[in-house]
């Protein structure tokens, strides 16, 4: 009796360890890919975003005698814990696409906007408008006339009249030794003064002649600011978005930044200058909090920005 006894028992046991058997390959294949993956999604990652290793549940008090269903049990809990890990790094990936998402937009945005500003700057030819060339530019001393359009006809432009000729020979040239920091300086004088067409052009002027200078994010931006004054702000915004793109490190840089979000304010492009105040945030967050604070407050203001 004690015979068939044992022997019924060890045959109801047994399916249960057939069960076992197969699985524990299987999850213990999952377990390493699912280390692979986290090393992927998280790669250096310590301990604070995810466990370093998935390890069986803590096994519970010892009792008297073997379950039979033990094995099963483990391989369940472990299929379990797999299961929250995979959702875990589902969750991580997510999330992930959508910031990157996010960020192809902005720049899909800002380039957009830099295009938009050249064809405009280029419909309206701002340099026809200008209409005199400054001695410093022209190399002569006094300014020269030039031709200017309107619709389908063209007349010659007046000249400028002999006071202004006068006020703007009074304007000083520097003279040192630094011939491309004489021309951002004869520039910024030009545009202080209020002479606007002439400072721009001398502006253009020093970065055809001097492309490398160190003083070139300052002579960019104040070309901008020229334009913008003189009520040009698609050729402003243009020379703005250029000088942020060309040297996203000159000192400038977050000016022009700035600047492109007041010309596309007065362009009526309100959210795209709200991206522009969120890119000088975000790139320059000492200069946003620092010196143009209150200048970046103001324009958000202005654009409405949330």
């Amino acid at each position: 009796m004690a015979s068939t006894l044992i022997a019924a028992f060890v045959a109801s046991a047994s399916p249960a360890a057939a069960q076992s058997a197969p699985l524990e390959p299987r999850v213990k294949k999952l377990e390493s890919e699912m280390r692979a993956v986290q090393r992927k999604v998280f790669p250096g990652a310590s301990d604070r975003f995810f466990e370093p290793e998935i390890s069986a549940p803590a096994a519970g008090p010892s009792t008297t005698g073997v379950s039979a269903s033990a094995p099963l049990t483990d391989l369940l809990q472990r299929v379990d814990t797999l299961e929250t890990q995979i959702t875990r790094l589902t969750a991580q990936t997510e999330e992930n696409g959508f910031k990157i998402g996010q960020l192809e937009k902005r720049m899909v945005l800002l380039e957009d906007q830099a295009k938009q500003a050249a064809a405009a700057a280029a419909a309206s030819a701002p340099a026809a408008a200008a209409g005199t060339v400054p001695a410093g530019a022209a190399g002569a001393g006094t300014s020269a006339a030039r031709p200017a359009a309107t619709g389908a006809t063209s007349a010659a432009a007046a000249a400028p009249s002999a006071e202004r000729v006068a006020a703007v020979s009074r304007i000083e040239k520097p003279q040192t030794a630094d011939a491309g920091e004489d021309a951002y300086l004869y520039g910024y004088r030009l545009w202080e003064a209020k002479f606007l067409p002439e400072a721009q052009a001398q502006l253009r002027f020093a970065l055809e002649k001097h492309p490398k200078h160190k003083r070139t994010s300052y002579t960019r931006n104040l070309l901008g600011r020229a334009y913008l004054d003189d009520g040009k702000p698609s050729a402003a915004a243009k020379m703005f978005a250029e000088n942020y793109e060309k040297e996203p490190k000159g000192e400038r840089a977050p000016e022009s930044l700035y600047f492109l979000g007041d010309a596309l304010i007065k362009l009526n492009e309100k959210a795209k200058a709200c991206v522009a105040f969120a890119e000088l945030a975000e790139v320059y967050p000492d200069v946003a909090t620092g010196r143009l604070s209150d200048r970046l407050a103001a324009g958000r203001r202005n654009a409405g920005c949330k």
